[in-house]
């Protein structure tokens, strides 16, 4: 209500007083509880539909239910990001994502040529981002990818930033790199390094299949020379392409120390 202009605060209380009724029935813009989702499921299907979501996408969110492990995940979001880079890093294991990430540097040392041929992405911050997500693809999660990105969008906290996500999770649905039974992390991630839906299609390269692991490098890859990575330069130096794959101060730093310290060996 903030928003409104001074002049229209009055004749917007009055149409509240009005609707009660009719909202009453009406689908909630957004939700703190499941008791809405249902309703809301139902308002959002048509701006889907509007947004070019097909057949398949739609059965997906109707069949789409409230994940209340997202929502209590993203309500201790602010914890996992706690406290000093050191303290992250210990919590993360930074000490043997570096041990594990020059293994697998040197044993997967053709595709990391390539990939930083073909982007200008040195290997360190792909292995760093890809150890700190998943464990090298050990855990890529176990919920639904579309009731969590569909929960996160109803759910008031932030339901601007998770829309065109979960327009985006219907349209993977529709073109089959998606299933309404796919799972993935909390928060609707997918893959060896956990894309949000909305980046699955603007980055994944090749057949977008993110749990496929040169796949999900190349397109982190292609994620970062589309944040401004710029070749040549160390991950310390490229703070602004990692910040644009996450806004965590501690997390940005973390992945700066270990893919410099792989990348010096």
């Amino acid at each position: 209500m903030a928003f409104l202009a001074k002049g229209r605060i009055l004749a917007a209380a009055v149409v509240a007083v009005l609707g009660l009724a009719a909202g009453a029935q009406a689908a909630p813009s957004c939700g703190k509880t499941g008791a809405g989702f249902d309703a809301w499921k139902q308002d959002f299907a048509a701006d889907a539909k509007s947004e070019g979501v097909g057949s398949k996408g739609l059965a997906a969110l109707a069949g789409a239910t409230y994940a209340t492990r997202t929502i209590s995940a993203d309500r201790a979001i602010h914890k996992a990001f706690s406290g000093s880079v050191d303290d992250f890093m210990k919590r993360r294991g930074g000490a043997a994502i570096i041990s594990k990430g020059r293994a697998l540097k040197k044993s997967n040392a053709a595709l990391f040529s390539q990939i930083e041929s073909n982007y200008g992405v040195s290997p360190g911050v792909l292995l760093a981002i890809w150890g700190m997500e998943t464990g090298f693809g050990a855990s890529m999660g176990n919920q639904n990818t579309v009731s969590a990105i569909l929960t996160l969008t109803y759910d008031c906290r932030r339901p601007a930033y998770f829309h065109p996500h979960a327009i985006a999770a219907l349209k993977l649905v529709d073109r089959g790199a998606l299933t309404a039974s796919s799972v993935g992390a909390m928060h609707g991630e997918v893959g060896h390094t956990q894309f949000l839906p909305g980046n699955v299609l603007k980055y994944a390269v090749g057949n977008g299949n993110l749990r496929d692991k040169a796949t999900a490098l190349a397109s982190t890859a292609n994620y970062l020379k589309g944040h401004g990575w710029r070749a040549g330069a160390s991950a310390s130096a490229n703070m602004g392409a990692i910040a644009g794959w996450n806004s965590a101060s501690v997390y940005q730093q973390a992945i700066a120390r270990i893919a410099d310290a792989i990348d010096a060996n």
